[in-house]
């Protein structure tokens, strides 16, 4: 069997063997959590742990915890559930923050992919009513990280709340929600090693929510619905895991770095996307100008790597970046943007693979581009 390489681990990471066992262990028992006889008491007290796990992973109280189905989910009961009158985001939040409400305000960026401070000032300056900011801690395609401090900063001296969309960041870089500065915060499990279906919104004491979701008064009457619980189970096991493994991400950034190196020096016409500002560890956004995302996309897949253009969240599509679009990037570089995102089992050898597959593909286009200019 051919050589596969998976580079694709912003759209999912594998799931984590702790959390596999862990959800292997919950679905072993019966018990509803909010059934008052034993099973149920013991469900409760599995549920009950796995917020402590979950809230340790970014410094927040057990109380905050609200498990919801994703970030998706998570980041709909923020805007949604907050009551605030206005909303306003970054435009290169994900779609589920940016299609969560048709009348959110858009947050410009400059050329990194950074919020405009200033911009946002004014904003908040111009209209005051009670109102949202929703900036992520870092962004899923490019990697690039906001300067969430100084956001929440400016949100709260105008009584405005700070929503954080801390999806991609979990598990890669040390997260507090002190230092944050946010009032919500939303996780995904599959992102850090835990099963898909299952996240969470990290909610500061003292704020209140509307359920998107009712029927029930499960989670503090915050989210209607009987709690999964083999998912929660897995997603505090991954957590805890990736709380205690964060060093190894110093690794994957070298991994990143040479990557990066490798391809600009293979082709000196080739653009790192936020390559001079703080990013993730992991991820790279790699245009070849000519070559469209699709078509490199599809070419390494038939070497076995596996990347992705953009986020890989839309049904398979792959069509133009809005979050490159918002960073002024031209149409010929947008569209010839893929992503290469790393992990913690990413090897020195999958790099390698990535390399000899991106590089044959960018010397194909080339001679082919030589050969109609000669012509």
């Amino acid at each position: 069997m051919s050589r596969q390489s998976y580079l694709d681990w912003n759209a999912t990471a594998p799931l984590r063997p702790q959390a596999a066992a862990a959800i292997g262990a919950a679905l072993a028992e019966c018990g509803n959590a909010s059934s008052v006889h034993r099973w149920g008491r013991a469900a409760r007290q599995r549920v009950e742990r796995a917020r402590e796990q979950v809230a340790a992973l970014v410094g927040a109280a057990p109380d905050g915890i609200v498990f919801v189905s994703g970030g998706t989910e998570a980041n709909h009961l923020a805007l949604l559930g907050s009551g605030c009158e206005r909303v306003l985001v970054s435009a290169v939040e994900h779609h589920s923050v940016l299609h969560a409400l048709p009348s959110a305000e858009p947050i410009p960026v400059d050329r990194d992919g950074i919020v405009d401070l200033a911009r946002l000032g004014e904003l908040l300056v111009a209209d005051t009513r009670p109102a949202l900011v929703s900036v992520m801690f870092a962004n899923n395609e490019t990697g690039v990280i906001q300067p969430v401090a100084e956001v929440a900063r400016i949100a709260h001296a105008h009584r405005a709340l700070f929503h954080c969309d801390a999806v991609q960041a979990a598990g890669k870089v040390p997260l507090a929600i002190d230092v944050i500065g946010a009032d919500l915060v939303s996780l995904s499990a599959h992102k850090l090693g835990g099963p898909p279906g299952i996240g969470a919104l990290v909610v500061r004491e003292g704020i209140e929510l509307q359920p998107i979701v009712r029927g029930g008064g499960q989670e503090r009457s915050r989210r209607a619905g009987s709690e999964n619980l083999p998912g929660i189970a897995g997603f505090a096991a991954a957590a805890e895991t990736a709380a205690a493994a964060l060093a190894e991400y110093n690794r994957v950034r070298r991994l990143r770095d040479e990557l990066e190196a490798a391809v600009l020096s293979i082709a000196p016409d080739a653009l790192v996307i936020g390559g001079d500002v703080l990013r993730l560890p992991n991820t790279s956004a790699i245009a070849m100008p000519g070559v469209s995302a699709e078509t490199q996309v599809i070419a390494l897949d038939l070497d076995g790597v596996m990347v992705s253009a953009g986020a890989a969240c839309s049904s398979g599509k792959v069509g133009p970046s809005h979050v490159l679009a918002a960073m002024g990037m031209s149409p010929e570089i947008a569209g010839s943007t893929i992503r290469v995102s790393l992990g913690w089992s990413t090897t020195e050898a999958d790099l390698a693979h990535f390399l000899d597959a991106w590089a044959a593909l960018y010397r194909r286009h080339r001679g082919r581009a030589n050969a109609a200019r000669a012509a």
